[in-house]
């Protein structure tokens, strides 16, 4: 027996609603942290000839500033990392001589300092600002060299 008071186009509207619903609460719910998953800056390494090799980064954040770091040997203290290049804002390649050094490991460091890591006091403290050096002796006017 039928309902006379139920709207037979009610349970569809119904229906409407909750299939427009849900694409947009999965999307709103999900999207954090799709949006906080970025993928790691990786390095591409190309032989150009005799010891010169171009050094591409990829995923790298928009126009930030990467360093190009290298050591000959992994973990040992005698061979710490060195710079090999220091990067500009947005500049993802690099050319690299190797002509000192048969072997190479190479890294990029994203440079959060507002000096260049090259002239900070302390590279791993961006609060310490960009190295400064005072002579206090002679003060006689000398130049020194």
């Amino acid at each position: 027996m039928k309902n006379p008071n139920r709207n037979p186009k009610a349970h569809l509207r119904w229906e409407r609603a909750l299939a427009a619903a849900l694409p947009i609460i999965a999307i709103s719910t999900l999207a954090p942290f799709l949006l906080r998953a970025q993928i790691a800056p990786t390095l591409t390494i190309i032989p150009l000839g005799t010891n010169t090799f171009s050094i591409s980064t990829t995923n790298s954040i928009g126009t930030a500033s990467y360093d190009l770091l290298w050591t000959p040997v992994l973990d040992n203290a005698d061979y710490p990392w060195t710079w090999a290049a220091v990067g500009s804002p947005g500049q993802t390649n690099y050319t690299v001589n190797m002509a000192a050094s048969q072997t190479g490991f190479f890294r990029t460091l994203l440079d959060t300092n507002s000096p260049p890591l090259w002239e900070a006091a302390d590279p791993n403290n961006p609060s310490a600002g960009a190295l400064s050096v005072f002579i206090d002796n002679p003060t006689n006017g000398t130049v020194l060299q």
